[in-house]
Formats: structure tokens, sequence, C-alpha cells
């Protein structure tokens, strides 16, 4: 662990994410066996320092994330002009900010230069006035990392909950889910539970969208011509995926506890019980990438923004998240390696039929 690099995008400078990131890793000593790297301005940081303690605090102004050192708060300065802070408001320069940020920590995950990142929250209409040209962090990191495809994931403790759709208007949802779709993003879910959580066989519930699940089509038929034929499809490729079960009572009764994960249809279908059980523990995670990304599970409070009042706790979850998922592929890789190596070594020992001579097989 002492090895990994994670950045952290500052978000909206008029928000809560700065003040939970320095309470994290001021007050809370979060992280400091990682090296970190915080992409914004150490002016803005400084700004945002003196709402949590009046303690005079170092900053270390980099370069690049590899000249962060381990246990201090290293900022790469995104930007060089002063720049005005508004609490509580979006504004086109909170939204330039944010955008900066996330484009330079973003091409550095690319790059490799970090092992994961951490995103605080943007305001989605403050990204419009500087003309972020996306819906939100997940749309623009998905096509960045040159990924076709990812799948929001909420994490907590008890729960993991993904979306086949996301930041869509609800009038949109219907048409935007067929059996493919829904078939690749249970598909997504099961990898990332064995690769990055570590499951061996994961179990997956998928909802129906209508209310009852249809009701045997009385009130739809999308889970009887879209979504069963892609659990049908996902069974007959190994995939452990059940349903699809009404939404309406499933988490209410604790159905959910007896999966290993869950597959919501559209946003507030999966995010609204995901907050009522867990609000302010969960982490947002970016499933199906190349690289790892994850973030808080809430937005930039700008109703609280400057008074002290922002709870940490759900960053410091989304840093240590990021961390046990760059270990887990880590870990996933090497086992493969491994594996595929003693594979390798077995079919050359039948073959010769010597069974106690191992023969070493180079890499390729």
């Amino acid at each position: 662990m002492n090895g990994i690099t994670i950045g952290i995008t500052c978000g909206d400078i008029n928000g809560i994410g700065l003040e939970t990131v320095l309470k994290a890793l001021l007050l809370k000593k979060a992280g400091q066996q990682f090296r970190l790297v915080i992409y914004g301005s150490t002016k803005v940081v400084a700004y945002h320092k003196n709402i949590i303690t009046p303690e005079n605090i170092q900053f270390f102004s980099i370069s690049t994330p590899e000249e962060a050192q381990p246990g201090r708060i290293n900022i790469v300065n995104c930007w060089t002009d002063n720049v005005n802070i508004t609490l509580g408001k979006p504004t086109d320069v909170s939204g330039k900010c944010a955008y900066l940020a996330l484009e330079r920590a973003v091409n550095d995950l690319k790059a490799g230069n970090i092992d994961a990142l951490v995103t605080a929250p943007i305001h989605k209409k403050a990204m419009q006035m500087a003309g972020f040209p996306f819906v939100g962090h997940t749309e623009y990191i998905t096509q960045a990392l040159g990924n076709k495809e990812s799948l929001m994931l909420l994490v907590s403790d008890d729960l993991r909950v993904g979306l086949v759709t996301g930041h869509l208007p609800l009038r949109e949802v219907p048409d935007a889910i067929n059996t493919k779709k829904v078939y690749r993003k249970i598909l997504i879910l099961s990898e990332t539970l064995k690769v990055d959580f570590g499951i061996n066989k994961p179990t997956i519930a998928v909802l129906g969208l209508n209310p009852h699940a249809g009701d045997e089509g009385a009130i739809g038929n999308e889970e009887e011509t879209i979504i069963r034929p892609a659990i049908e499809q996902a069974k007959e490729n190994g995939v452990l995926a059940y349903g699809p079960y009404p939404a309406d009572g499933f988490f209410g009764s604790g159905m959910f506890r007896k999966f290993d994960a869950v597959l919501a249809m559209y946003h507030d279908q999966g995010l609204a019980p995901f907050k009522t059980l867990g609000f302010g523990e969960g982490v947002n995670y970016t499933a199906g990438l190349s690289a790892v990304r994850t973030s808080p599970d809430h937005g930039t409070a700008y109703d609280i923004a400057g008074k002290g009042e922002a709870d940490e706790t759900s960053f410091i979850r989304a840093l240590y998240l990021a961390a046990d998922i760059v270990r887990n592929r880590n870990e996933y890789i090497e086992m493969r390696a491994n594996s595929l190596e003693i594979s390798k070594r077995k079919t050359l020992v039948s073959e010769t039929g010597e069974d106690e001579e191992v023969i070493e097989v180079p890499e390729e």
C-alpha cells in the first residue's frame, strides 16, 4: 500500500468538496500511508483550510505526481490565476476550475502517473457554464480513458447498487433500456465483483423497470421482453444473475442482503434506497474502466458550503476503497499469472509423461 499514489480532484471550489478532503487528511489523518496528490490550487486549498482550522499548515506544490511524498499535502496547481470563490453558488469560474483539475488528473490517471483517482463533487450547472460537454464525471472519464462503457456502482458496507442508465431524464429511460445493454451491464457488474472486490462467485439481483415488475405484463412488458432475456443470456455465460425483482419491496424487505450486488434500471430506483440505507457513508465507484475512480456519494451541498458542517466520512471511504481496489486488481492479475504458469507446467509434464519432472516455461 505504501507505493500507491492517489489523485484527488478539488471539485467545485464553491462547494464542500475541499472541506471534506482537508478534514479527512488534516483532522482524521486519513491516507497517511499513501502518496496523495490534490489537483487544484494551493491558494484555493488554503482558503478552504481556513474554514476548518486556523492552524498554519504547510502545503507542498509539485509539478508531477512522481514528486509527491507520503504523509503530506501535495498539490498540483492546475491554474495560476487568482479566482473568485463564491461559496454556495454555481459559477462559470467554479465550473472552469473543476474542469481544469479533472482534465489534468485524468490525463495523469490515463498515463499511469497515479494509481487511482478520487473526485470531489462537481455541480452540473457550473460545469455547463464552463463549457463542459458531458453530463457528469462518469461519462467524461469513461470516454477519456478510451473505454466504450462503464457502470455507476454505489458501494457501502452492506450494499452495492449498479445502474443500467445513469444521469438521464426519467422520460428517456424506457427507450434507453434494451436487452443488449442490460446484458452488458450485468457482465460488467459480475466482472468488477470478481476482480475489484475479490468475490469468487458473485450473485446479482436485477430489478424490474415497472411497478411490481410489470405484474406479468399487466402494467408493462419490459420485464419479459427486455430484462428477463438479458438475465437468461447472462446465466448461459456462467453469471449468477436473478430476477427481475419488483423494486418497491426489494430493499425494505431486506432481500438485497441475499445478493452481492443489485442492478437497478435507472438512477433514482437504485440511489434513493441506497442513500436511505446509508447516506453519507457510501462511495460512488465507476466500474468497468481500465483505471480506478471513486467519489463520495454526496454532491456539492451548497447550502452548507463554508460553514464547517460537511461530513468527511464518505470521502474517507472513497479514498480507502480506491486503494483497496488497486490492491485487489493487482492481486487478481498476479493470481491469474501464477495459475497460467502452473497450468503451462502441468501441461508439459503431462505431455512428457514424467510426473515428477516440472519443466520451467519462460515468459513470452
